[in-house]
């Protein structure tokens, strides 16, 4: 009985196995589509819905450069964000290969079957704890990214593409956070709901979610783009 039982745990080891290095292939190709992209300028509109603040709807410019420069300039203003929200961009999360890819399983995003991938990172410097990506596996694209950070929450990320899927870059992402970790810049200020709730009432809503929609027009790919951009 002893002799079966080590076969089986051994077969169950290998096929374990096998399957990481599946899963950690497929990021790598993932990867590798994004890795075209050495920089963009996009123009898109930025929606923010977050319960206690009234920002209307706005024209944006976004900008990315190789390894993990991201920016998003809003016309008239300044941008929110949540704190850690350079990981609304793709880009910017896989710069690096020094994580473990764990398989778990198979779903749905829409109409697309994905696959399911636990990244977990190998420093222990790294402020992301784990992420979970939902991977289109025939076009090689992220529908659906979940990040937990030791600092600065859980974020999650839904992405939709079109006309740019070629370069792994969406026409549509919904960022959706924990709104007790909105960053609002000093000096900035934003006119705020009239029913904001009080005290206890005040911190419930500020721990509920919320949500930042970008919704890309155009890109400009592979250009060049100063660093003073993002200074």
């Amino acid at each position: 009985m002893s002799k079966w039982l080590f076969i089986t745990f051994l077969l169950t080891s290998v096929l374990q196995n096998i399957q990481a290095q599946d899963a950690k292939a497929l990021v790598n190709k993932v990867r590798e589509k994004l890795e075209k992209v050495n920089d963009y300028e996009a123009m898109g509109t930025l929606k923010t819905d977050v319960a206690f603040l009234k920002v209307p709807e706005s024209n944006v410019n976004i900008f990315f450069k190789k390894p993990d420069h991201f920016k998003i300039r809003k016309e008239g203003g300044i941008s929110i964000m949540p704190k850690g929200g350079v990981s609304i961009n793709l880009n910017s999360m896989l710069v690096t290969d020094d994580f473990t890819a764990v398989p778990a399983g198979n779903s749905t995003i829409g109409n697309s079957p994905v696959t399911v991938v636990k990244l977990i990172p190998l420093s222990d410097n790294s402020d992301v704890v784990l992420t979970t990506m939902y991977i289109d596996e025939k076009n090689l694209l992220i529908r659906k990214a979940i990040t937990t950070t030791k600092e600065n929450g859980t974020y999650e990320m839904e992405l939709t593409y079109g006309k740019y899927s070629e370069y792994g870059l969406p026409d549509k992402v919904v960022f959706v956070f924990n709104t007790k970790d909105y960053k609002i810049p000093k000096g900035v200020t934003f006119e705020y709901e009239e029913d904001q709730p009080q005290g206890q009432n005040a911190a419930k809503t500020q721990n509920k979610k919320g949500r930042l929609e970008i919704s890309y027009k155009s890109y400009t790919i592979n250009k060049g783009i100063s660093d003073s951009v993002f200074k």
